[in-house]
């Protein structure tokens, strides 16, 4: 079994692999942000929450202790919030389709040439670039109601009151960066190949043996 990638080209498919997998376990995870509220430690995604309010058949305010994700999209507490979570999924995708064409490479012989590989790096630069930007219209959100009850009622934009970013924000920031920086500049070398390989050609060729001598004698 072949591979249509150099040694510099397996170690880029190796860390875009690292780089999807750490980016989107992240956007699934509740634990960007973290805070108290009632006595009950308290966690945020940007689409899913740990511990919630909630009143009992006396009218009572206690915290319910499970996750889960909003019931709806407009019940996303901020508007940024709302486009983070988009902004951030649409990069998350573009990493694990190059991130899984990436491993094929390295079991598919002329699948990735170097034309492909670099433009495979444009897609990761801007799936970094969205997901960075997604994580800069978070802390846009912290002067919505239902953060501040989390935070002390102190939090702003920008400003995290009694709340403390979690390490789900620091692994979706430090993918998205090494994604645009050293994915994007690794797979300028990935590709064995100078051009790519027409795939139809190819299949032709394995189903008529004598193609290529035919080809050559009409040549003549």
């Amino acid at each position: 079994m072949g591979s249509s990638l150099t040694l510099v080209g397996a170690l880029w498919a190796f860390l875009s692999f690292l780089t999807a997998v750490a980016s989107s376990a992240s956007y699934f995870v509740p634990c960007w942000l973290f805070g108290s509220q009632l006595g009950k430690p308290v966690s945020f995604g940007t689409f899913r929450r740990c511990t919630y309010p909630a009143r009992t058949e006396e009218k009572h305010l206690v915290m319910v202790e499970e996750c889960g994700r909003y019931a709806s999209f407009g019940a996303i507490p901020s508007l940024s919030w709302q486009i983070c979570t988009v902004v951030t999924g649409i990069g998350c995708a573009l990493l694990l389709l190059v991130a899984l064409a990436a491993i094929l490479g390295c079991c598919v012989e002329e699948l990735i040439s170097r034309m492909m590989g670099r433009f495979m790096g444009a897609a990761q630069f801007v799936g970094g670039l969205l997901i960075s930007s997604g994580c800069a219209l978070y802390p846009l959100g912290w002067n919505s109601p239902e953060i501040q009850q989390t935070c002390g009622n102190a939090s702003k934009q920008f400003q995290l009151g009694t709340c403390r970013l979690g390490w789900a924000y620091y692994c979706m920031g430090g993918g998205a960066a090494a994604a645009m920086l050293i994915c994007t500049w690794l797979s300028c070398f990935a590709g064995k190949h100078p051009k790519p390989v027409t795939l139809v050609k190819s299949i032709m060729q394995s189903a008529n043996p004598y193609g290529v001598e035919l080809e050559c004698c009409l040549k003549q």
